[in-house]
């Protein structure tokens, strides 16, 4: 018989912490400059300290959390240079995904565009900040793994994770009442076969609220 190696365990264990973790910072379930700490974490999953401590050094090490001196545990508080930066990012990798995403734009994907975006609707006029976030990210994430570069999609969401406390304080600003103008932009460049206009779409999408908390 097949026996569970102990390591494999521990693995096992530390990987699920991380992944509900991130989910949660990228998602924007906690506040910019929220305080975690290790025994926290773990009374909440129910394991030790050392799966724990091996999550919040991976998100540390990914720019999700920020790990003081002292030990002290917190998700980061963007400064506005930092949010001019990532927002940055986020124009030049998410344009060259949607680019690289629009031969391989087939009616399906659209009709799956458009069934988020109704989502996304959905979650403004509810007014659920993570439900807005997470289905907003999902929005984009399907059309760029269309692009088949996963390696440029993995920083790209790196950026997501690192953003996520600070696009929940941007919804918060923002007050929406409707979905974002930019998604029918995009659908409407994919139906089109618009390269130019799907770029500028995506550009303006992905950098005009950023672009409101720094101003």
């Amino acid at each position: 018989m097949l026996s569970t190696r102990p390591s494999d365990t521990q693995t096992a264990t530390h990987d699920r912490v991380y992944r509900a973790l991130r989910s949660r910072i990228m998602h924007g379930e906690m506040a910019p400059g929220q305080a975690l700490t290790l025994r926290g974490i773990g009374k909440e999953f129910g394991v030790s300290m050392t799966p724990a401590r091996e999550a919040v050094r991976r998100l540390a090490a990914e720019g999700a959390l920020f790990l003081s001196n002292s030990g002290r545990v917190s998700t980061p508080e963007l400064t506005n240079d930092r949010i001019e930066e990532l927002a940055a990012l986020r124009a030049l990798l998410e344009v060259e995904l949607a680019s690289r995403a629009l031969p391989r734009a087939h009616i399906a994907l659209i009709d799956r565009l458009q069934t988020i975006n109704m989502t996304v609707a959905e979650m403004v006029t509810k007014r659920d900040a993570v439900g807005y976030i997470r289905s907003n990210l999902e929005f984009h994430r399907t059309l760029y793994l269309r692009a088949q570069a996963p390696a440029m999609l993995a920083i790209a969401e790196t950026v997501w994770l690192q953003l996520g406390p600070t696009m929940r304080a941007l919804y918060g600003r923002l007050r929406r009442t409707e979905p974002p103008h930019y998604h029918k932009l995009i659908i409407a460049a994919l139906k089109a076969g618009d390269e130019p206009g799907l770029r500028l779409a995506v550009r303006s999408d992905v950098t005009q609220g950023l672009r409101l908390l720094v101003s």
